[in-house]
């Protein structure tokens, strides 16, 4: 097989490097803007040849790249130099495929941005909480005065990908990632100083062919660890110390509580932090202005990893107490008679709405549904029971989860009329309820994302509450 690409003179520059992109989404398109700007012969291509694809087509030629909509040019893409897939691409498509026969090896496109980095990488990685560590990461770190570039898998128009922040004009005191399983899996020589995983639970098992293929994707973390990597990891939490392994480093746990030693734990109501010496308060539970207890280990990742950065524990402080809710992730939405009503779009897997369920102290009215991503929903069961004063399943998993989950509680089976849907919970909402959107499915039956999805019930919410 042929070897990785040597990126060694990567911030040098590639003059006339042939660089193939496979995929035009964003982070496609970051790419090959990044490989364009060091020097290299880019032909960039996508199966896709709606509106919005050739639109950033059209941008990319007028930038100097080669573009081929509708079909993909084996022979240009195999004597390519360096070859980046975005991760919409599946790892069956005919295209890898073929490569793979070639003996062609392709790189991500963090793996490529990684190359051009100037200053020192925080990659944030798990199966939820990811963006909300991420982005929670880069506020604390710019409240405490540390200069931060923040992108990668992050989605939703909240950062940009990861290929873009190595075209900044300034060099920032640290990168922050958040990155894919999809993105791990093509990483060569990808070396944060600080690895963080926030849990780990199955997922995208619509993709991968089994639970073990998508935990050694995830693994690729540790791939490049050395002495002097940090990783910071949930307390007590097998699976990610199975992930793990051997991995070198120094690694620091979060969560728990004082007496379990652990580096960031909540202690007397208080967010705490002992990296060394004496334990250092930051705020207390109460004050963190993000809904459900789950943020509030996603708080204690942030700030751990933050004051690894070199972050003060008092602009940590300042920095959770002015963190504001990100879109689509357990965010409220409007309050009226009583009732709640928060958008947790971005719950696409099973193990994301049972913690959503769990970190509510309120009577819930659950709306899941949306496309099935196979996963079992019986598992709702034990998150449901106690909490939910009703289920409601809509799209098309709903059969399945009116199914699985009905054998052990109430489910009321919809259909995909989402207006019908949040009038029936308005229906059995009472005062002191929250209505939670957290489908734990995906959203491409009925609407084109997740945040399409989230946008829709916001709407609906304000007019129907």
């Amino acid at each position: 097989m042929r070897t990785t690409p040597d990126f060694a003179s990567a911030r040098d520059g590639w003059a006339g490097t042939r660089v193939a992109v496979i995929g035009l989404g964003a982070s496609g398109v970051a790419a090959a803007r990044l490989a364009l700007a060091k020097g290299g012969v880019v032909h960039a291509s996508d199966l896709h040849t709606d509106a919005a694809t050739a639109a950033r087509g059209a941008d990319l030629e007028a930038a100097g790249a080669r573009v081929e909509l509708g079909s993909h040019d084996v022979e240009w893409i195999a004597g390519a130099g360096v070859v980046v897939v975005s991760p919409g691409i599946p790892p069956d498509a005919p295209l890898l495929r073929e490569l793979e026969r070639r003996g062609v090896v392709w790189v991500s496109e963090p793996e490529l941005a990684f190359r051009f980095y100037q200053a020192p990488l925080i990659a944030v990685t798990g199966t939820n909480g990811k963006t909300t560590t991420t982005l929670l990461v880069g506020h604390l770190l710019e409240r405490a005065g540390v200069t931060a570039a923040v992108g990668g898998n992050v989605g939703g128009g909240l950062a940009p990908a990861a290929s873009a922040l190595a075209l900044g004009e300034n060099v920032p005191d640290w990168y922050v990632l958040e990155m894919s399983s999809f993105q791990l899996a093509g990483i060569d020589r990808f070396r944060p100083a600080i690895g963080v995983v926030t849990n780990l639970s199955p997922d995208h098992l619509d993709r991968y062919p089994s639970l073990e293929a998508y935990h050694a994707d995830k693994a690729r973390l540790f791939r490049n660890a050395g002495p002097d990597s940090a990783w910071v990891l949930p307390h007590a939490d097998a699976e990610v110390a199975a992930l793990a392994g051997e991995a070198a480093g120094t690694r620091y746990a979060f969560g728990g509580t004082v007496e379990d030693a652990t580096h960031a734990y909540v202690d007397a109501g208080v967010l705490t932090l002992r990296t060394g010496g004496a334990p250092e308060p930051l705020l207390p539970e109460a004050e963190v202005p993000l809904l459900g207890r789950h943020n509030v280990r996603n708080a204690l990742a942030a700030a751990l990893v933050a004051r690894l950065a070199g972050a003060r524990s008092d602009g940590i402080a300042d920095g959770l107490a002015t963190a504001r809710p990100l879109p689509h992730r357990m965010e409220p939405v409007v309050e009226r008679n009583g009732v709640l009503w928060v958008n947790d779009s971005k719950a696409t897997n099973v193990s994301a709405t049972a913690t959503a369920l769990e970190s509510l102290d309120r009577p819930v009215v659950l709306l899941l549904g949306g496309k099935d991503k196979g996963e079992d929903f019986g598992v709702l069961a034990g998150a449901v029971a106690g909490r939910a004063r009703a289920v409601l399943a809509f799209g098309a998993a709903g059969p399945r989860i009116a199914r699985e989950l009905g054998a052990h509680e109430d489910v009321e089976l919809l259909g995909d009329d989402f207006r019908a849907v949040l009038t029936r919970a308005a229906r059995h909402a009472r005062a002191g309820d929250v209505v939670l959107l957290s489908p734990a499915c995906s959203s491409f039956d009925m609407f084109e994302s997740y945040e399409h999805r989230g946008r829709s019930f916001s709407e609906l919410a304000q007019e129907i509450a």
